[in-house]
């Protein structure tokens, strides 16, 4: 697909510092295709709650008209911060109340979307690409009247406490009436075929020029003076998705390995028994292109997920960023892990978790090292969004 407008929503912000699934597809789409990046608005608990964050201050000024909120942040890729303000209503039980006022909200966010269509040249006609966003973009295809409308469903979201209010009931909708759904897991595929027979699995990428080994590479400073083994985790520690029990249970376990952490806690993790453990160290948030460093001298990756309708079958982008390097992975079976079978170690419990590490200590090895890398890199953004373009010009005649 060459030459189109491609308008994409985005749930998670542009200038968010974590890794973004849709941020990396907007940039690919926009090798070949001119592409406007839509943040979501800024709604009314969060800039009072957050009224003295940096990223709320400049979404406030933007919607004051003391800052532009286009950007153009690369050729052929703007990305809009709303000049507009949406009400906080996930909180109404009321369905007749919700809908009213949420219908409001989007006819508000539509209107600042159109007052800056034609300024990038958007004014004869786009692709709404809609990532996951089921609220504030309810009412887009009605409001916004694109050519063609796309869902992308990247995580069960329906499954977190925020979701579950209003979600089961909207989202069916929303992929009811979107024209084409892509998703990133064979369990989303399964789902969102319940209601749209047009839904296609699409995978996903990864970074794969960041991601990579890279020979001669010093040892960080806070990994150098560390017992080894190293058993490494990295992302964002979030209690809702990783399992603290089976974290202790391992370091327990085997006081002789140490468990490093890198990346932003929960309150609960900040809490938890991990930090009165000895072997457990917390690296802190680093910034991602850090991130290698850290992931290269680990001697296994682990990712020790719940099995809650939320992680079962999410995509687990981590899982290809540690086989990139070549680590061997530990991480909880799930519906979307076994994609992963054949390259990681699969645990159902604490007590495979620790058995499973140590086989992969001992089995490691470099051609074992060589099919992990391998394995990864047909997992490329390139080929993901290549086979959405094939989906859309079969079914839709869109080149």
């Amino acid at each position: 697909m060459t030459g189109k407008n491609i308008l994409i929503v985005g749930q998670q912000p542009w200038d968010s510092e974590l890794g973004s699934n849709c941020k990396d597809i907007a940039v690919e789409f926009s090798k070949q295709n001119k592409v406007l990046y839509v943040n979501s608005p800024l709604d009314r608990a969060t800039s009072i709650r957050r009224k003295t964050d940096a990223d709320v201050i400049f979404r406030r000024r933007v919607i004051a008209g003391k800052e532009n909120g286009l950007h153009q942040v690369r050729n052929n890729l703007w990305v809009l911060y709303p000049d507009c303000i949406v009400e906080s209503i996930n909180w109404l039980d009321n369905e007749w109340a919700f809908d009213l006022f949420n219908r409001l909200n989007n006819r508000r966010f539509a209107s600042a979307i159109k007052r800056k269509l034609d300024v990038v040249g958007f004014d004869d006609g786009f692709v709404l690409f809609n990532d996951n966003e089921i609220m504030k973009c309810f009412y887009l295809n009605e409001y916004l009247a694109p050519d063609l409308s796309i869902y992308y469903s990247r995580d069960f979201i329906v499954g977190a406490p925020y979701w579950n209010k209003h979600g089961p009931r909207l989202e069916p909708r929303m992929i009811r009436k979107s024209n084409v759904c892509f998703s990133n897991s064979s369990y989303l595929t399964n789902y969102c075929r319940q209601y749209n027979s047009n839904v296609h699995f699409v995978g996903q990428g990864f970074d794969t020029q960041l991601f990579r080994v890279i020979e001669d590479t010093e040892v960080p400073a806070e990994l150098a003076a560390l017992d080894r083994p190293l058993i490494g985790y990295v992302g964002v520690l979030h209690s809702s998705r990783l399992d603290i029990d089976v974290m202790v249970h391992i370091a327990r376990s085997r006081p002789e390995w140490t468990m490093v952490l890198v990346g932003p806690e929960d309150n609960t993790f900040k809490q938890s028994e991990l930090h009165r453990l000895d072997n457990v160290v917390f690296l802190g948030m680093k910034p991602m292109d850090q991130l290698p460093r850290y992931i290269q001298f680990f001697d296994v990756c682990i990712n020790p997920q719940f099995l809650t309708p939320l992680t079962v079958g999410n995509y687990p982008r981590k899982v290809d960023e540690y086989l990139a390097m070549g680590k061997p992975v530990v991480a909880l079976s799930t519906h979307a892990m076994q994609l992963f079978a054949d390259h990681t170690y699969l645990a159902r419990n604490s007590t495979e978790y620790v058995g499973l590490i140590e086989r992969a200590l001992k089995e490691d090895n470099e051609v074992i090292r060589q099919r992990r890398m391998a394995f990864a890199a047909r997992h490329t953004w390139a080929e993901s969004v290549g086979m959405m373009y094939s989906i859309l010009k079969a079914k839709h005649q869109i080149s």
